[in-house]
């Protein structure tokens, strides 16, 4: 049913849920799993990281690209085929694009469980995705206690 499934990642302890649940599923369908993380190197992104723009972006980028490294490495020990990606930009952009660039069949992606004037302040990727992708969409939320 799947073949191509993608799980973004951002290295929280959602993200890894999604990671496990994307693992089972593609055991299941024998399918191939691409990991992204997207470093959102735009105006609005990382504003926590200190220096100059080229340093904050940099630094992000190899977050990212640490972010995709450990999930890959869980996936190659589950013996499964992966693929991990870095992109920049938005991240609710970026990654509909790769879905279709790819052809991914599904996504597994987390949730924090915002709600209410945080989600509305913050805006959410996974909700996103879900409304503007054209692929089914698995949401794994975590524990909050995690």
């Amino acid at each position: 049913m799947f073949d191509t499934i993608l799980v973004p990642t951002d290295g929280s302890a959602h993200a890894e849920a999604a990671a496990e649940t994307a693992i089972e599923l593609a055991t299941h369908h024998d399918a191939a799993i691409h990991v992204v993380c997207v470093a959102d190197t735009g105006p609005l992104g990382d504003l926590r990281l200190p220096g100059d723009a080229a340093s904050a972006e940099e630094a992000m980028r190899g977050r990212a690209q640490e972010h995709v490294d450990s999930v890959v490495e869980r996936v190659e020990s589950a013996g499964l085929d992966v693929t991990g990606t870095v992109l920049e930009g938005p991240p609710e952009h970026e990654l509909l694009e790769y879905v279709d660039d790819v052809g991914v069949d599904l996504v597994v992606m987390a949730t924090r469980g915002r709600g209410g004037v945080q989600r509305m302040a913050l805006g959410s990727v996974t909700d996103h995705v879900i409304r503007f992708g054209d692929i089914p969409v698995f949401v794994a939320n975590a524990d909050e206690s995690a």
